[in-house]
């Protein structure tokens, strides 16, 4: 056994970029876990500096300086977002509103379908399956009414923070835009010398993470608009809510687009009932989330590194278990992550076995 650890520490431990690296890895895993909450602001920002560094690159293409480039990207991101809060947050507030008024109603329609269908097949349906259901959906309600109602107590806090984030965030990117050079100087000074393993980790995840969040972002934008205005076309209630909902349905692959799934067909139901229209809506839905899948994040997602949906899903339950929203957002490049490790370890001790074999006569 003594052994066996001792193979295994001089395998994988003796290179003195190895031992860095790991001692870099659980650091930063501890920060995020410890203090995550305190430097969300700075993961945002880093979020939404990924998101506009290509323009600033196309910017600089066009001989601008880097200052002059950030400024104008910045102004342009700012301005956008700006609009977006104030155009849109409002409709969408008030379309949430009337929602969460209208929910005890869908449900109660709801019970009252399926009680009526279990009467129309009674032979096949029985009434105690029936009932057991219906206690269900009551129960759904009521929890679901205790939530809105303690989340809504709970709020005050959270638009405190939340203005402290609209002036934090675009601070912080800012300056991560205009002095990312100095920082990735500063923050590289502490490295060894020679660090191939992790110059070769950091070169593909910076553009795996680049065009993972630049890809979620436009997948978000146009899955977002496209269902809208499909909503908006069968003039179904709460079509820009329900379009945010879905837009924001694909950070979280496979699952997130069957969450989504359940409001878009209470509030079908609820407007159209069983007729025509709410199969209309339910199947131009199911077109949209087609597309999305199948031609939309395939050519957005050409360049990334193919991962099994399993190993998505399991990526996707764990970092979101341990760090929510940002384990769920940052699951595949955090899954990239551990697999351009793996690749990597055994290409660095083979390096050093050809390094340290004589050359043959």
């Amino acid at each position: 056994m003594i052994r066996i650890l001792d193979n295994l520490m001089t395998r994988y431990l003796s290179n003195e970029e190895v031992v860095i690296f790991i001692l870099l890895l659980i650091s930063t895993l501890l920060v995020v876990a410890f203090w995550g909450g305190i430097l969300a602001p700075v993961f945002i920002a880093v979020v939404f500096a990924f998101l506009l560094q290509g323009l600033i690159g196309r910017c600089k293409k066009l001989g601008l300086s880097h200052n002059l480039a950030v400024s104008l990207v910045f102004v342009s991101f700012v301005t956008v977002c700006g609009a977006f809060i104030g155009v849109m947050v409002p409709i969408i507030w008030r379309q949430a509103v009337r929602f969460v008024n209208d929910l005890p109603r869908m449900f109660s329609d709801l019970q009252g379908f399926v009680q009526a269908l279990a009467q129309e097949h009674s032979a096949y349906v029985s009434q105690a399956a029936v009932d057991e259901v219906v206690n269900v959906l009551a129960a759904e309600a009521a929890t679901v009414g205790q939530w809105l109602l303690s989340y809504s107590l709970t709020s005050i806090p959270s638009l405190f923070s939340l203005m402290l984030y609209l002036v934090l965030v675009p601070l912080v990117m800012f300056f991560l835009l205009k002095d990312q050079h100095q920082i990735m100087s500063y923050m590289t000074s502490w490295l060894p010398k020679e660090r191939q393993m992790i110059r070769d980790i950091s070169h593909e995840m910076n553009d795996q993470i680049a065009n993972y969040i630049r890809g979620k972002v436009i997948e978000m934008i146009v899955v977002g608009v496209v269902t809208f205005i499909v909503f908006w076309f069968f003039d179904l209630r709460y079509s820009a809510l329900l379009a945010l909902l879905v837009g924001l349905s694909v950070l979280i692959p496979y699952i997130g687009a069957a969450a989504v799934t359940i409001p878009v067909v209470l509030v079908a139901f609820y407007q159209f009932g069983a007729a025509n229209e709410f199969w209309y809506v339910f199947v131009a839905y199911l077109v949209v989330q087609a597309l999305d899948g199948n031609v939309l994040v395939p050519l957005l997602f050409s360049e990334a590194v193919n991962l099994h949906p399993l190993a998505i899903i399991i990526a996707v339950l764990f970092f979101g278990g341990i760090w929510g929203f940002w384990g769920v957002f940052f699951a595949i490049p955090l899954a990239t992550l551990v697999k351009a490790i793996i690749n990597a370890w055994p290409r660095v001790h083979d390096q050093q076995l050809l390094v340290g074999k004589p050359a043959k006569d």
